[in-house]
């Protein structure tokens, strides 16, 4: 079973996407702030990380450019979504490796 890690401030956005996820046969785990999404990563390793920029006390670009530091966790893959909808922010998103970065309201879990 595939593992996510969902980074996530929004409770209620975690839960809806979390069950979608869970009924797809993905193990979910979330954390509430980089520096705890952080401290997850290291220690679970999932398979692929879904990321929001907007964050308590530190942005996902931050939370980004310090997974890239850390070799054991550097080459998880990340998706952004977010709904913070900002072309420099997308640019710097990408250029910092993210394999996608998607729009929240574009997206509604069924």
């Amino acid at each position: 079973m595939k593992k996510i890690l969902i980074i996530e401030d929004e409770k209620i956005l975690v839960e809806m996407y979390k069950n979608k996820l869970e009924r797809n046969n993905f193990q979910v785990i979330s954390a509430f702030s980089s520096e705890e999404g952080i401290e997850i990563l290291k220690r679970e390793k999932p398979d692929l990380v879904i990321l929001d920029i907007l964050l308590p006390r530190e942005n996902g670009i931050s939370f980004l450019e310090k997974i890239k530091k850390i070799r054991a966790i550097s080459k998880i893959p990340v998706i952004v979504f977010s709904n913070y909808d900002d072309p420099v922010t997308r640019k710097e998103a990408m250029n910092l490796g993210v394999e996608d970065y998607l729009i929240k309201t574009q997206f509604t879990p069924l």
